[in-house]
């Protein structure tokens, strides 16, 4: 297997100060895999088309069916994961249950992957 010189440190020289600096800033395992997680999330389409809806109004399930043309069923799957992972909430109304956004976080990230796809 051929392997391209331009992967391979030429000096073969271990850098132990910029080491240092890496062990001390590179977050705990756990918390790495929890950002993965929560990453994993933002990679499905329909998640994040329910999140453009929320951007403007807080939402019953059946409007949310309705505006995306899924199923309720389909829609309820994919909230259940938006909820579990706490980028949506949900409150009861008399038999509806009302779904937003948890917090601005959620935003920030969303616009923040616009921004970085969008540039040249």
């Amino acid at each position: 297997m051929e392997v391209c010189k331009e992967e391979l440190c030429e000096s073969n020289e271990v850098h132990e100060d910029l080491l240092k600096i890496v062990d001390e800033t590179l977050p705990e395992e756990t918390e790495l895999y929890d950002l993965a997680e929560l990453f994993k999330v933002f990679g499905d389409s329909t998640r994040i088309r329910i999140l453009f809806v929320l951007f403007e109004a807080e939402v019953c399930v059946c409007d949310l069916a309705k505006a995306l043309n899924m199923t309720q069923s389909a829609i309820s799957h994919q909230l259940r994961i938006l909820k579990q992972n706490k980028l949506v909430k949900s409150r009861r109304e008399g038999k509806s249950i009302f779904y937003s956004l948890a917090d601005d976080h959620v935003r920030t990230i969303i616009n923040q992957g616009r921004e970085h796809i969008e540039e040249d």
